[in-house]
């Protein structure tokens, strides 16, 4: 079994580092786009130049103009909140970033990612995965096709749910890779290694 080829995951093109900017939002930071600023300071309630989950979740909405899943804003608060503040700080290119991969690999632009999307995605972000697991991808972040209603979700995978995909995709791999010594692509842990290793991805 082959996993992701790549050192370190492909992710967007500059797949930004921890925190942002943590000016006083009295004002843009340098070179910020000033749209995108006025947005953030509106998210930000307490005016703390950083923002909770809550507050994140607020400012990120899908194609369908649904909120984003709080679990996948708590997961990229895990992953970029070095600091353990419980808060992150204005990062306009870590949102854009994400933006520009989805619209990328949402050819047909139906507003989620179909099954030979995603495969192409996992495939151009160094994840050789058997058909088996994207069918398992699929259907773990996938929607139903929508039955009616208002503004339903598009079958597929939506936009905070194919980042939370990729997200949990890239931890998992490196799980296994720290395992995996001899890259092979295969390890052998006893129980106690596998619980300790899967209670530690978030």
């Amino acid at each position: 079994m082959s996993y992701g080829g790549h050192g370190m995951y492909g992710g967007p093109p500059g797949y930004p580092g921890a925190g942002g900017f943590t000016h006083h939002p009295s004002g843009p930071p340098s070179g910020a786009d000033p749209q995108l600023w006025s947005w953030f300071v509106a998210v930000d309630r307490d005016r703390s130049g950083a923002v909770s989950a809550e507050e994140l979740q607020r400012a990120l909405i899908n194609g369908d103009w649904s909120p984003f899943d709080l679990d996948t804003v708590k997961l990229l608060m895990n992953i970029f909140d070095t600091d353990r503040s419980g808060t992150i700080g204005f990062n306009e290119k870590y949102i854009k970033d994400w933006q520009g991969v989805f619209r990328h690999f949402d050819r047909d632009r139906s507003g989620s990612i179909n099954g030979n999307e995603l495969r192409d995605a996992m495939h151009q972000f160094g994840y050789r995965l058997s058909p088996q697991l994207l069918t398992l991808l699929q259907r773990k972040y996938g929607t139903a096709p929508a039955t009616g209603g208002f503004q339903a979700a598009p079958p597929g995978i939506t936009f905070d749910r194919f980042v939370r995909a990729c997200v949990v995709v890239k931890q998992i791999t490196e799980s296994f890779s720290a395992l995996d010594t001899d890259r092979d692509g295969w390890v052998q842990i006893n129980y106690d290694k596998f619980m300790e290793t899967v209670l530690m991805l978030p």
